[in-house]
């Protein structure tokens, strides 16, 4: 997913970018309930400004905001929140995603905007991205299988994340049933018993959201406009540097290549 040389974690001692960095073990916050990302958006939508994590706490558990029905009901949507967006203006990365969620012209951006962040944030949810629903958002519509999630999780359990030999035969299920519902919720696919993928159009916001944390992580711009990171939004290879041209020219960003010299601002032209 890329090779951070700069700092790697923020002020709360946690990683800046997790699915940037190879030591990120896969973590199953999918078991329990998917991306929750109506809530989010909820959440967001009637705050104009970031606040830090005790303001959002405060609005989710005592103010419940988002309607549930018991305390301990909050409490635990706030934490499942939380895990999954970070939901703190001193976090870097989050910052970085408010500042483009602030920006994007439709719910088909947000949503785009929001599951570059979730997978930012969780090293399987991004890995699932990029090593397997790449493909089938290639080849949209392709019908998606609850069976073959589970395969990549037991195949990586194998090869490269001990930490998923501990998960029972439910925590997977669970996690790949709410994953493929949250890619739903996402943009990324339609139905419901069967789900099919939905190729995404290219937006401004998931893509400088990928930059801003490509820079976070201290990844270069030559090494930013080849990150297999580009593949959550089925780009790869030459198609990343379209489409940063397609954006430059609708104003969404600056970008210029000529050899190996690249100008790229995600700054001042949103």
């Amino acid at each position: 997913m890329g090779s951070p040389s700069g700092p790697t974690t923020d002020s709360v001692g946690s990683l800046v970018v997790p699915a940037l960095d190879p030591r990120t073990p896969y973590l199953s916050r999918l078991s329990s309930r998917s991306a929750l990302f109506t809530d989010l958006h909820v959440l967001l939508h009637d705050n104009p400004e970031p606040l830090p994590s005790g303001d959002y706490r405060k609005l989710v558990v005592e103010e419940n905001c988002l309607a549930r029905s018991s305390t301990a009901a909050r409490k635990k949507l706030w934490d499942g929140l939380r895990q999954r967006y970070l939901l703190d203006r001193d976090r870097p990365l989050y910052q970085v995603f408010w500042d483009e969620w602030h920006h994007s012209q439709s719910d088909s951006e947000r949503g785009l905007t929001a599951y570059v962040l979730l997978a930012l944030n969780d090293r399987l949810v991004a890995d699932l991205g990029t090593q397997w629903l790449f493909a089938y958002l290639r080849r949209a519509p392709a019908e998606l299988r609850i069976e073959e999630v589970r395969n990549f999780i037991r195949r990586a359990g194998e090869v490269d994340h001990p930490e998923v030999r501990g998960w029972t035969e439910d925590t997977q299920h669970h996690i790949a049933q709410h994953y493929m519902a949250s890619i739903r919720d996402f943009g990324l696919a339609r139905g419901k018993s069967k789900k099919v993928t939905f190729r995404p159009a290219l937006y401004g916001a998931p893509v400088r959201l990928l930059i801003g944390a490509l820079r976070l992580a201290g990844v270069n711009d030559l090494a930013i406009v080849v990150a297999p990171v580009f593949r959550l939004l089925a780009l790869d290879g030459a198609e990343v540097i379209d489409a940063l041209g397609e954006l430059n020219q609708r104003g969404e960003l600056r970008f210029r290549m000529q050899a190996d010299v690249i100008e790229l601002d995600i700054g001042g032209s949103k």
